[in-house]
């Protein structure tokens, strides 16, 4: 598993995202996340979200994977 497959992944499960991840090993990952639908929600959810659009790949290929998720507003902001 690389970062680009991570990637479309997520992209896949939160359509319209903009989404950029890293790793150096492709078993620990750091995810970016911009996506509408993290609106109203708080940052368990959102990283609820994401941890299902992967699947059973977490805690298999995917050993461990940071997230940084964000609105499109919270983005502009940083």
């Amino acid at each position: 598993m690389n970062p680009e497959d991570v990637a479309r992944l997520i992209r896949a499960g939160l359509p319209g995202a903009r989404v950029r991840v890293q790793s150096d090993d492709n078993t620990h990952f750091a995810a970016h996340i911009v996506a509408r639908e993290f609106a109203q929600l708080r940052s368990v959810a959102r990283h609820q979200l994401v941890y299902r659009t992967l699947g059973e790949l977490m805690g298999r290929e995917i050993h461990a994977l940071s997230i940084e998720a964000l609105t499109p507003e919270e983005s502009a902001q940083s």
